[in-house]
């Protein structure tokens, strides 16, 4: 598979053998695309999650016999793990926070015993069920998986394509936002760290451990 807006021929051979040219593939469940992409990755899980939450729906997300304590276990353990599978990697656009929190909330009303009717806040609910946004924890896995591609020694496959340079122009019209600004941009605003420092402040980090 070639990165590349446009479509580029290219021919990969090992071991004698050529290997197809496909436009997108799966690695470690996480969908890989030509035009390098995670849009459809991100619709992805969020329509799992809500296959999730649609499988467990009368037997335990809204079963009164059953206690809250047991209901958060499992958007804990099953929805929430299933709905960020691959954060990561995540650009966090406005639409895609806010679809993100509206899953989130979809599952978490309901445990509530509430609906969008109700118009409560849903920092409110949060609140009362003991759960901090799920957002948060997206940045804070983005944030660690920075610091852990700085700390990547050379030869590192993640490290090397994080640290690449590509030389060629970007094209006309507004950029796509890259995630190295992306999550650069999110470690000066939670943490106050500017870009050139950052390599710097996860090597201190990792000499703490």
């Amino acid at each position: 598979m070639v990165l590349d807006r446009k479509k580029v021929a290219c021919t990969l051979q090992v071991g004698g053998e050529v290997l197809p040219q496909v436009e997108e593939f799966k690695y470690l469940r996480v969908l890989f695309t030509s035009e390098g992409r995670m849009d459809r990755e991100i619709d992805r899980w969020i329509g799992a999650a809500a296959a999730v939450m649609r499988s467990m729906y009368r037997s335990i997300v809204v079963k009164k016999e059953l206690s809250r304590k047991a209901k958060l276990s499992i958007y804990q353990s099953i929805y929430a793990p299933t709905l960020t599978y691959g954060h990561e990697l995540w650009v966090m656009t406005e639409r895609v926070r806010s679809r993100i929190q509206a899953a989130e909330m979809s599952f978490l009303r309901r445990v509530a015993g509430r609906s969008l009717r109700d118009r409560v806040r849903s920092s409110v609910t949060r609140e009362e069920l003991g759960v901090e946004p799920l957002l948060l924890h997206i940045e804070r896995g983005q944030l660690r998986w920075l610091g852990h591609l700085f700390r990547m020694p050379p030869g590192r496959l993640p490290g090397e394509v994080f640290r690449a340079c590509p030389t060629r122009k970007r094209p006309r019209g507004r950029p796509r936002t890259r995630w190295r600004d992306y999550v650069f941009r999110l470690a000066w605003e939670r943490l106050g760290v500017p870009p050139e420092e950052l390599e710097e402040v996860a090597r201190e980090m990792e000499g703490t451990r």
